[in-house]
């Protein structure tokens, strides 16, 4: 989180005016961008909030970055990036959202370079000089034409919202709550403390955050794993059954062989009894005749 910027001028460096950058071919613009430092001075931001504040941010970049690119829109959502607005004091604000560009990594956002400005900024406030937060920024961030700013307080759990009065608007009105929930237009979200957290609704569904996301996801493939031991075991199951009714199958045939095969040393016997019997009796014949 940044320092309240002094208006006009700034012992910081700044990005070109419009027009000065108007005027600048590509190289004169390529030296002027890797001039433009993308660290802020220790003089320029605020002292470090602790936990609170970066599980705060971060959690908010998560889930609507998660969020907006599950859709498959273009967005880029950044923490803590150095800002340039063209002839501006330069800022960091704790979470910002830039639609409709790349998400390639950057180490600034040069206004005039990127072609648009921010659509959104969220500041956290855990400690420290509130001043700015609810004094500045908001007649700042307006004035840069930035759509919606909101404030989470998390000391107090408090939240705020602002949004500019019209598109060409350079002051904001606040946003209104309603039952809780702080609508964002240029989100197209729900903004809720819950549990002294900030939620993202989607309608009347809450934006998970990763770490949620990655604990359901756990669960899930815990219960996809159990459930492939459980059909493992099944296929188990029916391989041995199977394996059983082929061994009663053998068994049966051995056993309908040897009766088959008995069968047939009977019929044998028999046939060699009759066949001995016809040789006596021809024998006894013989011996009547002689």
């Amino acid at each position: 989180m940044s320092r309240p910027a002094s208006e006009p001028e700034s012992p910081f460096p700044m990005a070109p005016t419009e027009e000065a950058w108007a005027r600048m071919d590509d190289r004169e613009r390529a030296r002027v961008l890797a001039s433009l430092p993308p660290n802020m001075t220790e003089a320029e931001l605020s002292p470090p909030e602790g936990d609170l504040h970066f599980d705060a941010k971060v959690d908010a970049k998560d889930d609507l970055e998660g969020f907006f690119k599950r859709r498959g829109q273009r967005i880029y959502v950044a923490c803590d990036l150095t800002v340039y607005y063209p002839g501006k004091p330069r800022f960091a604000p704790d979470v910002l959202v830039a639609f409709d560009v790349d998400d390639h990594k950057r180490t600034r956002w040069v206004v005039s370079h990127e072609g648009k400005g921010l659509d959104w900024v969220l500041e956290v406030h855990v400690g420290g000089d509130r001043k700015k937060d609810y004094a500045h920024h908001p007649v700042y961030y307006a004035s840069l034409g930035i759509p919606e700013y909101f404030l989470y307080d998390r000391a107090a759990n408090r939240l705020f919202g602002w949004r500019l009065a019209a598109p060409d608007a350079r002051h904001y009105v606040p946003i209104m709550g309603q039952f809780g929930r702080f609508a964002s237009q240029a989100l197209g979200l729900d903004l809720v403390l819950e549990d002294h957290q900030l939620r993202f609704y989607v309608g009347n569904a809450p934006l998970l955050h990763q770490r949620e996301l990655a604990v359901r996801l756990a669960a899930a493939l815990a219960d996809s794993e159990a459930a492939r031991a459980d059909s493992e075991a099944a296929r188990a199951d029916s391989e041995a059954a199977r394996a059983d009714s082929e061994a009663a199958r053998a068994e049966s045939e051995a056993a309908l062989a040897d009766s088959e095969a008995a069968r047939q040393a009977i019929a044998l016997q028999r046939d060699e009894q009759a066949a001995e019997l016809a040789r006596l009796r021809e024998e006894i014949e013989r011996l009547r005749r002689n």
